[in-house]
């Protein structure tokens, strides 16, 4: 039986949904994409874990989550996407400044249920538009605030549909990483905060959004930030470097670098990912020639 007579078979069996042949351009941000072979929403996590178990060595496998950093190529992806629906985002507390978070929960809504229950130390997430899963995955951060300063440990599941529990002290964090295997799927995440007034930790996050807002592109087709700051080699952030290496008006097709934000790229309106992927070159190779620092990209390439 071929691979995709097998994945066929698999969906009848279960609740959830395996779509074929899935538009993928309206699952992220920057709106640009093209099909996957097969697109995968679990029901529940004995659906995805009985999907690894059969095809988790077979099949080429990427996790979506908000799609707010990915840039996604044209052609198909010869593979499947799982997207963690509903059940997979419960927040919940297991103690007065203890919270556990399912991985498709959104950064917005876990700062939220905090600042209702009095804790604080989660309000750099209102600002971060993405899901635990993501942030998990690339220790994602804002206003000197990175998810490894809050979290306790991660759940997940491996290819072969094993379960594990990874406390963060066993976990190797870097900036924008950490030292995972990257074909764990996150299930979910265990946070400590701190107890605080409600009212103070809104004004907090009050305060980060209208930081954002003044500094940061919205309402457009992004992916948010396109290149990680280098810290070891220059004080300076990538935008800057950005600034004095390339004509801020530098365009391919669609593909342009936001007026906001030189680290912001932004699809004008219907940007191809060559488009795209040309201007992210053409960036970092002018920063290297201009200002000898190899930048790397933050938003993930899927292709």
């Amino acid at each position: 039986m071929s691979k995709i007579n097998e994945l066929k078979s698999f969906s009848k069996d279960i609740k959830g949904k395996i779509i074929f042949d899935y538009d993928l351009k309206k699952t992220n941000w920057f709106n640009i994409g093209g099909i996957t072979k097969a697109y995968f929403k679990p029901e529940s996590l004995n659906e995805l874990i009985s999907f690894l178990k059969k095809f988790g060595s077979k099949e080429k496998i990427f996790l979506l989550g908000a799609g707010s950093n990915v840039l996604i190529k044209d052609e198909i992806f010869q593979g499947v996407i799982i997207k963690l629906g509903k059940n997979f985002s419960n927040i919940s507390l297991l103690s007065e400044t203890t919270l556990v978070a399912g991985s498709a929960t959104v950064d917005k809504k876990l700062s939220e249920f905090a600042c209702e229950n009095n804790i604080g130390g989660f309000e750099f997430l209102s600002c971060i538009p993405g899901t635990i899963g993501g942030g998990l995955k690339m220790n994602s951060g804002c206003f000197n605030r990175e998810f490894k300063d809050i979290l306790l440990s991660i759940q997940a599941v491996d290819k072969n549909g094993k379960i594990l529990t990874i406390p963060s002290s066993r976990i190797k964090f870097i900036y924008r990483g950490n030292d995972l295997d990257r074909d764990l799927i996150f299930l979910s995440a265990s946070f400590r905060g701190k107890l605080e007034d409600k009212q103070i930790v809104q004004n907090t996050i009050n305060s980060l959004k209208d930081q954002k807002d003044q500094t940061q592109p919205t309402k457009i087709k992004t992916g948010g930030s396109t290149f990680k700051n280098p810290t070891n080699q220059t004080k300076e952030r990538v935008w800057e470097l950005i600034r004095k290496s390339v004509p801020l008006d530098t365009k391919f097709g669609d593909a342009e670098i936001s007026e906001k934000h030189s680290n912001f790229f932004v699809n004008k309106n219907n940007a191809t990912f060559k488009d795209m992927k040309n201007l992210i070159d053409f960036v970092k190779q002018n920063v290297k020639s201009k200002t000898g620092i190899d930048i790397e990209t933050e938003i993930e390439i899927v292709e």
